[in-house]
């Protein structure tokens, strides 16, 4: 199995990547085969695949009784991994997070992921329950994704949770982690996010991949910051095509990121959603332009489950 560091390191072309969404409970993986076929014309070098914690609903159990039960609604992304790699035949990056793990499920599920043959991770903290809006690790678990990558590096260590055992198996986790050129939004400011960006690399981060922006200035700016930092590692920017008027609220609103006047007013005038997706994919496929002509490594996008205007972007880059 080939390490996403090492595609980043060897080749000399900036590369192709894209990240899905698992199905919801209940449905047919077909469909998400269905979404990522048109896209395997570009060749991606990995697929990102997200883990979606447990959130909490409440059901009626007659009377005013009400029971508190925890669901997963989209459950799978290991075995998505594995499915895409034996399908495909193409790298699978199982996003692994803090939150609602204790350590040593995480550990159980790096020897899952260890046996599969699947070498390459993206480290996270993980949002919050949605119904609780503050992230809460669980007791026995990680706080922060440091102290998950961390764990993940022991392991390349053959360090284990258990002191007692010796001469535990090395594995070959290549590990990637989340930057924020505009910040994550709990940071007090940018200083203190790169101190702590930092700390992940010193831990055993391999490369870093970026929330998603729309300003190319952003982003340059922050590999800067990150250089001058002294945190050297690949960094890969995270584009999404904008495909409706909602999302100039909503992704703000969850990912906390601008949207420049010259993007939102554009959209705003369009009559249709065709409109909306046509500036979109031109919008995108310029900002893919400007950073592949400065060199960086990758180009990654979020797909969100729909993969028609990546292809319209990826056609003209790839």
């Amino acid at each position: 199995m080939a390490k996403i560091i090492d595609f980043l390191n060897n080749s000399k072309e900036t590369l192709f990547s894209f990240e899905v969404l698992p199905p919801l409970k209940g449905q047919s993986i077909q469909d998400l085969f269905n979404h990522i076929e048109p896209l395997m014309e570009f060749n991606p070098s990995f697929i990102d695949v997200t883990y979606h914690r447990e959130e909490y609903v409440y059901k009626s159990r007659g009377g005013d009784l009400l029971e508190k039960q925890v669901v997963r609604k989209r459950p799978g992304t290991v075995g998505i991994c594995a499915a895409l790699m034996n399908r495909f035949k193409v790298e699978t990056v199982p996003h692994i997070i803090c939150g609602g793990f204790k350590k040593e499920e995480t550990e159980n599920a790096l020897i899952d992921l260890n046996f599969l043959g699947i070498e390459n991770l993206m480290a996270l903290r993980g949002d919050a329950i949605k119904s609780e809006g503050v992230f809460r690790p669980d007791s026995m678990g990680h706080h922060y994704a440091s102290e998950l990558v961390e764990q993940i590096t022991n392991m390349n260590h053959g360090v284990y949770l258990d002191q007692d055992l010796q001469q535990g198996v090395h594995t070959n986790f290549c590990i990637g982690v989340a930057g924020y050129p505009e910040k994550h939004f709990e940071a007090p400011n940018l200083s203190s996010d790169l101190k702590w960006l930092k700390h992940k690399v010193d831990q055993g981060a391999d490369y870093i991949v970026t929330q998603m922006f729309f300003n190319n200035q952003k982003f340059f700016e922050f590999v800067d910051l990150c250089r001058a930092n002294g945190i050297h590692v690949p960094i890969i920017p995270g584009l999404k095509p904008i495909t409706s008027q909602k999302q100039l609220s909503v992704l703000p609103s969850i990912f906390h990121v601008d949207i420049p006047d010259e993007l939102s007013s554009a959209v705003e005038e369009c009559k249709s959603l065709e409109e909306v997706k046509k500036i979109g994919v031109q919008w995108c496929i310029q900002q893919s332009k400007d950073l592949k002509d400065s060199g960086v490594p990758c180009l990654h996008y979020y797909s969100m489950g729909k993969s028609d205007s990546i292809y319209k972007v990826a056609k003209e880059l790839f």
